[in-house]
């Protein structure tokens, strides 16, 4: 039978809008929900609120915009903050925190104080962030903060307005470029184009490129409408745009660089920097890394040279201001405001002709999807638009950028985590709420499904290349995703493939553990059981399916998460032995699928050993350690895995680690879970130093004690 026709334009973009309408109901609802029923003790271990802060500081930060720094209250002790889930880039609200006996309307009032802002920075002893409102004031007392749901992505006029345009667009419209992204073209041939750019070595700017890095990129320059870097883990993805970047530019094309987060984006400047383009970053000044703000717009129009003629009508302004002080008389000061009225419309002017001309001379221009469709690029044409991370991005907001183009280059990777989507799970929580819709062809559709999948499944490998060397793992830890995932077409490139933690450069001991690059400790056999968290100990899942750790990912369901006291004893011995062997605690993460695990975790590390990073493996998706250590929970009698049965989570926790990857689980409950589960256990026992865990082997007597009472309870 053949596939169902792509669906119509209109009817795409139609089917899209309701989607995001759906969604931002679904997650707007479920935070209220959350915030207005769940005490504030819940929603910090549900990962979702830090509790007991005090300010330890408070300054204007670029564009005017308050920045509050916040530690740990000293009448709790102060120290580090007790792990949480707030990143960079989430937007919270600082709130004075009630007491334990506070009434409802007490707490509403308390909430209509507060102020709401975006995480700035996260340190072990500081959370600062930059609030909203230009003259904001910071609640005073013992304060709180609490993890809001990003509704700006789904509210967004700029992609509601792009999904319309699209709705709107008359077929004779639809530029050749749009079609094929659609499926109402076909892409145009490369192979002729191919053969021209045999690139000579010479030609290259970065010689260290691998074959299939420079194949990439040649697809790429050679492609008219649209070409898919697919970059598996460790690949070396965004170090081929940078090169594909450059090269585009020796061609004289104008070139828009886009991500779906802040810190995609800034990693790009970052590693584009150094080669001296004239390039602009747009985006607020407090949402960008310190590194990348002197290529912000922002600074650029204060520090370039045609800033300064705008400068002058400000210092002029100034002064003006300054003269209103000295003088009492009435007609004087009328004189003056109308002298500044003029001035400050000049200021305007002059400040807009600044902006256009830094962006008119720049060849690269770098923003967030949403940010692409600020005023500062209206008009603005661009030879390509090249996405990162576009795999992990909603398809409405690639299309943002993509009007403005007439080439499209998506790099991502579809076979790790998509963007979690909350409407997904309403029909388990009853809501009215659709997860997926029909447009007119009948096609279903649904806003996990990104540009990058859907280009995939209209036009086949033909628009895509995969990069096949990676720089990350060692061999044997690579082997098994790279066989059931990725075709077995990835290669340990040498500098990696036998490297072990015994070989860090800092003096570490041989042992059982430094000189293995994978463990498994099996807990099959019933002594290490989940936990399910009843309704008065809500904690929240990390993963998709209910509360993460990361992005404006929040709960759906906090009674539904897992946790397990005797594998997290088992972590903390294994954590031990790697410490003790000279592994130093900040080269070690560990990593697990669920918050109710990652609360007893913390408990149970953070203190015993500085530096050690604990995380959602949703959260620690694009992230890297020397050792990282997976506590996967399940264990049951039922042989239930949950969301574990999701091969992509299952591959970005076993893609993480250069090292050393311990796997902590019960192989006879995880084992039935999916046919890609089984052969991982069976791996896993064939291939990983095999541990048959035991009571014994769990470090800690004390939670030892607690799972063995756990055990009884059952």
């Amino acid at each position: 039978m053949p596939p169902p026709p792509p669906p119509s334009i209109p009817a795409f973009a139609a089917a899209q809008l309701s989607l995001l309408d759906a969604e931002l109901k679904a997650e707007t609802a479920e935070t209220s929900l959350l915030v207005s029923q769940s005490s504030p003790t819940t929603l910090q271990r549900a990962g979702l609120a830090v509790l007991n802060l005090q300010v330890a500081s408070q300054r204007t930060g670029f564009g005017g915009k308050t920045v509050v720094e916040l530690e740990l209250d000293a009448a709790v002790g102060g120290g580090d903050i007790p792990e949480h889930g707030l990143r960079t880039g989430d937007i919270v609200a600082v709130q004075e925190q009630p007491a334990g006996s506070a009434r409802k309307t007490e707490k509403t009032e308390l909430r209509k104080r507060g102020v709401e802002g975006v995480v700035l920075k996260v340190t072990s002893g500081v959370i600062g962030v930059a609030l909203d409102k230009d003259e904001a004031d910071v609640p005073l007392g013992k304060l709180w903060l609490i993890k809001l749901a990003n509704d700006v992505t789904y509210r967004s006029s700029r992609m509601n307005q792009t999904m319309k345009t699209l709705q709107d667009m008359k077929e004779s419209e639809q530029s050749p470029f749009i079609q094929v992204l659609f499926g109402q073209g076909t892409p145009s041939p490369v192979d002729v184009e191919l053969d021209r750019l045999s690139l000579k070595d010479d030609e290259w700017i970065d010689p260290s490129l691998n074959d299939s890095q420079k194949d990439a990129i040649r697809f790429a320059l050679a492609a008219k409408e649209v070409a898919l870097i697919h970059g598996p883990p460790g690949t070396g993805k965004t170090h081929t745009l940078i090169e594909l970047i450059l090269q585009m530019l020796k061609r004289n094309q104008r070139v828009l660089v886009c991500g779906p987060s802040n810190i995609s984006v800034d990693n790009i400047v970052d590693r584009l920097a150094p080669h001296k383009q004239p390039i602009v970053r747009l985006g607020h000044p407090a949402r960008l890394l310190p590194s990348v703000l002197n290529h912000s717009l922002e600074i650029l129009t204060k520090t370039s040279d045609a800033a300064g003629i705008v400068q002058d009508v400000r210092r002029e302004l100034d002064a003006k201001q300054a003269s209103i002080r000295k003088t009492r008389s009435g007609k004087e000061r009328r004189a003056i405001y109308g002298e500044m009225k003029e001035l400050r419309k000049e200021y305007r002017e002059r400040e807009r002709g600044c902006v256009a001309e830094l962006i008119r001379g720049s060849r690269v221009v770098l923003a967030t999807l949403h940010g692409a469709g600020g005023f500062h690029l209206k008009n603005e044409r661009f030879d390509c638009v090249v996405i990162d991370e576009a795999s992990q991005a909603l398809e409405a907001q690639c299309w943002i950028p993509l009007l403005s183009a007439s080439k499209a280059v998506l790099a991502g990777d579809h076979l790790q985590l998509p963007p979690t989507i909350k409407s997904l799970n309403s029909k388990v929580r009853g809501s009215s709420t659709s997860s997926s819709s029909n447009n007119s062809k009948g096609t279903r559709m649904s806003l996990e499904t990104t540009l990058f999948d859907r280009l995939l499944a209209l036009h086949g490998a033909s628009i895509k290349r995969m990069l096949t060397t990676q720089y990350r793992m060692h061999e044997k830890i690579m082997r098994f995703p790279s066989a059931e995932l990725y075709e077995d077409k990835l290669t340990a490139a040498a500098a990696v493939k036998e490297r072990l933690l015994r070989e860090l450069g800092y003096g570490v001991q041989d042992s059982d553990e430094t000189r293995e690059a994978l463990v498994f400790w099996d807990t099959q056999g019933g002594d290490f059981p989940e936990r399910s968290e009843d309704d008065n100990n809500n904690n929240g899942d990390a993963a998709g399916k209910t509360t993460t750790t990361t992005g404006n990912k929040m709960g759906m369901g906090l009674r539904e998460s897992k946790s397990n006291e005797a594998e997290a004893g088992l972590v903390k011995t294994h954590v031990h032995r790697l410490v003790a062997a000279g592994v130093k605690a900040e080269d070690i993460a560990v990593i697990t699928p669920y918050n109710a695990q990652l609360s007893i975790l913390s408990q149970l590390l953070k203190e015993a050993f500085p530096g050690i990073e604990l995380g959602s493996v949703d959260g620690f998706q694009g992230r890297e350690k020397e050792a990282v250590i997976v506590s996967l929970v399940r264990s049951n009698a039922e042989h239930e895995v949950g969301f574990l049965g999701e091969r992509r989570r299952l591959n970005v926790a076993m893609t993480r680690p250069k090292r050393h990857l311990a796997i902590i689980g019960d192989s006879e409950t995880v084992g039935r879970g999916s046919e890609f589960l089984n052969k991982w256990m069976l791996f896993l026992e064939e291939q990983a130093d095999l541990r048959y865990a035991t009571m014994e082997d769990v470090f800690d007597e004390g939670t030892a004690a607690m799972a063995a009472a756990a055990k009884d309870a059952q």
